[in-house]
């Protein structure tokens, strides 16, 4: 059983050289996740304007290719 008085077994510039590449790693790890989530959300947001748009395509279509009523002013 160690004391908190005890001297730590590695030297601290070590264990702050270990903790920075911990850090790192960490922080590289959290970029990638990000970066797929953001191009996920990107990915469904230009789904939902395509099939927006398809829907505002069809609408017009439909609107347009109506008869003409003569006896409509």
């Amino acid at each position: 059983m160690t004391a908190m008085t005890d001297k730590p077994s590695k030297p601290a510039k070590e264990s702050a050289t270990a903790r920075q590449d911990r850090l790192r790693q960490a922080l590289r790890e959290n970029l990638k996740r990000r970066k797929v989530q953001m191009r996920g959300r990107a990915s469904q947001a230009s789904d939902a304007v395509a099939v927006e748009a398809s829907s505002d395509a069809d609408k017009i279509q439909d609107f347009c290719s109506r008869p003409v009523d003569p006896d409509r002013d």
